[in-house]
């Protein structure tokens, strides 16, 4: 090949880079093996750039600078002036990526100072880059705008392309949000006409922290999971990718997630020698391990953060860090905690990089140190400069600037206007919250509005106003905002994923029967699981529909002869607040710990039982339950006893309580009970009118008294003339009980339970082709008001910050399921099959959920064999309210139950009445 084709090759590897880095190095690194390093120094400069920017592009960066400068002498030694300007200007693009900012910028002046015409056009675009870098933000936009008219005119649209999305950041960090979009929709719009494969995917990561910013958190999941598909397309590394997810995820509080991303960002920019972006990732990671309660570890990632952010002079991002290791010191207390001063110094850098609501932030942490202090003019001051924020902006500044409010106006002694304040911050966070469709992303979004609601309840207890009490420990049980649950909308590809889950979980069940190796499906489970919860995700929620709360006599009239008690947890205190005949008291009770160390021990209790053992063993454990029902009696019922008296109950617990097995308290024994996650719920799901004039039963795998139980409670309904379905053996399937439960009243579901307190959402009941979970329930257009979950650890969920709970119990609340009856211990199998068909005879017999399930556990109490079972068992969402399901005439007799059932029962779906 001549020296003329080889330039030819050396030209078209040049023009390939931002198209295809892979076959661009290819190419390029062919020219430079085929010529001699003393031949043909113009083609060795092209050949050698080209070679530089796709290593760039496929993360190489310390082989890019080596190439560039070696480029760079070619060009010099050729003496073709812009050869070497060219490759001085992408050489200044990979110092700039290897975190050598000032170097860069000496680099691309020496290169401007040798080209003319489009060349030294994109040089000054390159410098505005830099500048970025740098901080000098005006100056940057200065080069954006004069070097995008002259691409535009020239046609070079990858360079048209990068000078929008570069702008567009930068206005991001700006808060022009509006201008940011429109840069980048440019910026995409080139990248898709032009074929920009590698340069759309790094728009649409852009694009996703625009939406962050936005506070618009489904549109950026969807933009950064665009943006990672089209990376990994394209042959190059995600880190970028990793960083913007992370950031998000922390915005949620998805902070075990958050971590993980960062650290995964933190390693790839570490291999990959790409140092301008890896104390931005260790900084997240030290965000990530403050929020986990790790400060150690907080505190040792932002130093690094910090040393690295001033060895590249980068002052904006000196800033950030030196806020993070200020929150880690503040963490820490005691001689570290930081100043007054030094908090409100970090507030004005953050201001001027750039990071306003970082600076909101900081401030808010000055303020409150300075109120400790008892300066309340500093306070004032530091206040009333957020204050421009309190009605327009993100949320997250908002709520900073009148949490700030809060504390000011408590400090100047009107705490009537700092619960007005705290009111409004709460508002803003519950309107955030419903902007999020996923349940998930919901449920731990709730984590931003604890400091607000710990202020606002600790003013209401120390009021003693009841009603008070009642309205901030509703609005902190952040469960309420997911009443407005978002039912995911039809998606081939979400639903060929699950699809996919559910096969790979029963193969799973048996390679752990046959011993088999499962290593490999249990990698494919997890990313099949990634996948699932991330397009669920993109959901958007449902903004601007209200949240009302009942007011007091609103849950009297929906309470009638029963008794309201809700638990709130205040300072490592108990209070419960009661409504009974129209009127609220607040009731002071003991310290929370005293109650979690009873209920520590009461899982033991319940495993001696479930083992068959000795006769002395057996009744030890039942002296124990005894002794830890009554100690749970003494702390949450018997103070209240002279108010509640013989009524039902209607319980609301917190934290700690949410699972406790009520039988077990003497208090409870014998009564009807019902168990709410939040007294909003539960008037919601009381004051709806319900038909219980169809039911399903299913009979799920692997128990042997599924079909038995399952078949028996299908005969009672179908004998008093009501629609049954039974679906067992090989038609207990998910499409089909799916199916069945949209269209039944009344649920009765016989099957294994797993509660996953890793991912509570992937919590399942197992069928015959696999797992029920918790994101099928959600696509189902309605649910039955009455459920009946005889499976272990049904009732169980994961209770996260402002008692949100994640569960398949909860699911069906959410969703609109009015009574549910679950467990919260594990159960066993034969008693429970007895004691379910109990409760639906009693419920047929005319009586509520709650007093149907009171008649079977008082009965179940004197027998040592049923105590478990029936303990376990509890009443959820609106039971007390239901009704009984009331039919005409005397009951048939009983139902026989055979021991075993024949083989047509496990593969018969029978339609009864």
């Amino acid at each position: 090949m001549g020296d003329a084709d080889e330039r030819q090759v050396a030209d078209a590897a040049l023009r390939l880079v931002d198209v295809d880095p892979r076959a661009a190095w290819a190419q390029a690194s062919g020219v430079l093996a085929r010529i001699g390093p003393d031949q043909d120094a113009p083609t060795l400069a092209i050949a050698g750039r080209a070679a530089g920017l796709a290593a760039l592009h496929l993360e190489h960066v310390d082989m890019a600078v080596d190439l560039l400068r070696a480029a760079v002498a070619c060009g010099r030694r050729s003496g073709e002036t812009h050869l070497e300007g060219e490759a001085a200007m992408s050489l200044a693009y990979a110092l700039t990526r290897r975190g050598e900012p000032r170097r860069a910028l000496r680099t691309v002046d020496t290169a401007l100072a040798r080209l003319t015409g489009l060349s030294k056009t994109r040089a000054r675009a390159q410098r505005g880059g830099i500048l970025h870098q740098l901080g000098r933000l005006d100056d940057a936009l200065n080069d954006y705008g004069a070097a995008l008219p002259a691409l535009r005119a020239a046609g070079d649209w990858a360079w048209v392309q990068r000078v929008h999305s570069n702008r567009a950041v930068l206005r991001i960090y700006r808060s022009q949000l509006d201008a940011a979009e429109g840069d980048l929709r440019e910026a995409i719009r080139v990248c898709c006409d032009h074929k920009l494969d590698l340069q759309l995917a790094l728009a649409y990561d852009n694009l996703g922290f625009l939406y962050l910013r936005r506070g618009d958190v489904p549109a950026a999941l969807h933009a950064y999971d665009e943006a990672e598909r089209r990376h990994v397309a394209a042959g190059a590394p995600a880190g970028t990718v990793l960083l913007d997810r992370s950031e998000l995820l922390l915005s949620v509080h998805l902070v075990p997630e958050a971590r993980e991303a960062a650290q995964r960002a933190v390693d790839e920019f570490a291999r990959l020698r790409r140092y301008i972006l890896l104390p931005q990732a260790q900084l997240l990671l030290a965000d990530a391990a403050l929020l986990d309660g790790d400060v150690g570890s907080a505190r040792h990632a932002a130093e690094q953060a910090l040393r690295r952010f001033r060895r590249q002079q980068r002052p904006e991002w000196v800033a950030v860090a030196r806020h993070t290791v200020l929150k880690c010191r503040l963490q820490l207390g005691g001689r570290s905690r930081p100043t007054v001063r030094e908090l409100a110094a970090a507030a004005e850098a953050l201001d001027a990089g750039g990071f306003p609501a970082a600076a909101a932030e900081a401030r808010l942490s000055a303020a409150r140190l300075a109120l400790e202090q008892g300066r309340l003019a500093q306070a004032r001051t530091l206040v009333r400069q957020s204050s421009a924020a309190r009605d327009t902006g993100p949320a997250e500044l908002r709520v900073h600037a009148w949490h700030g409010e809060a504390l000011l106006r408590l400090a100047e002694g009107s705490a009537t206007a700092a619960t007005a304040a705290l009111r409004q911050g709460v508002r803003i966070l519950t309107d955030y919250q419903a902007t999020l469709g996923a349940t998930d992303l919901r449920a731990h979004a709730s984590w931003h509005r604890t400091e607000l609601v710990t202020l606002g309840l600790r003013l209401a207890v120390d009021s003693g106003r009841p009603r008070t009490v009642l309205d901030w420990a509703e609005r902190g049980r952040a469960i309420t905002a997911l009443t407005r649950t978002v039912r995911p909308p039809e998606d081939p590809q979400l639903a060929q994923a699950m699809a996919e889950l559910r096969a790979t979980v029963a193969e799973l069940a048996e390679t752990r029967t046959a011993g088999a190796p499962r290593d490999a499906l249990e990698r494919r489970q997890v990313a099949l699981e990634r996948a699932v919860r991330e397009r669920v995700r993109h959901v958007p929620g449902l903004s601007g529909v209200p949240v009302t709360h009942p007011t007091i006599t609103d849950l009297s009239a929906a309470l009638g002869d029963s008794a309201l008690v809700e638990y709130v947890e205040l300072d490592g205190r108990l209070h419960a607040l009661t409504v009974i005949g129209g009127r609220a008291r607040l009731h002071a009770l003991g310290g929370t710990d005293d109650v979690r160390q009873s209920l520590s021990h009461v899982p033991f209790a319940l495993r001696r039982l479930l083992k068959p053992g000795r006769h002395q063993v057996e009744q030890a454990a039942i002296r124990l339950l005894t002794a830890l029902g009554a100690e749970l009696d003494d702390q949450l019922l018997r103070p209240l006893a002279s108010y509640v008296r013989d009524r039902p109950l209607v319980l609301v617990p917190t934290g700690p309580l949410q699972c406790i097995p009520w039988a077990l308290l003497p208090s409870c024994l014998g009564r009807p009970v019902t168990v709410a996650p939040s007294a909003t719920l539960w008037h919601r799901a009381a004051t709806a009118t319900t038909v219980l004039d169809t039911m399903i039963a299913v009979a799920g795998p692997g128990l042997p008294n599924a079909l038995v139980e399952s078949r028996a409670i299908a005969r009672l309904y179908s004998d008093r003339g009501r629609g049954a379905q039974l679906l067992a053996g090989s038609q207990a399937r998910v499409d089909a009980v799916r199916a069945a439960l949209g269209r039944s009243e009344v649920a009765h579901l016989a099957a294994h339970g797993v509660f996953r307190a890793d991912n509570p959402l992937f919590s399942y009941l197992r069928l015959s082709d696999g797992p029920l979970t918790v994101y099928d329930l959600e696509s189902l257009p309605r649910v039955p008001s009455l459920v009946v979950l005889a499976a272990c650890e049904s009732g169980q969920a994961a209770v996260l910050t402002g008692d949100e709970l994640l569960g398949l119990a909860a699911t069906f609340l959410m969703l609109g399921t009015r009574a549910l009856i679950g467990t919260v211990v594990p159960v066993p199998d034969a008693e429970t099959a007895s004691l379910m068909v109990d409760v639906h005879r009693q419920l047929l017999s005319g009586k509520s959920v709650a007093a149907a399930l009171a008649v079977v556990q008082e009965r179940a109490a004197r027998s040592p064999a049923l105590l478990v079972a029936a303990s376990g068992l509890v009443c959820l969402g609106a039971a007390s309210s239901v009704g009984g399901v009331s039919v005409p005439g005397p009951l048939a007799p009983e139902c026989p139950v055979p021991a075993t059932p024949d083989a047509r029962d496990l593969e018969l779906a029978t339609l009864f009445g």
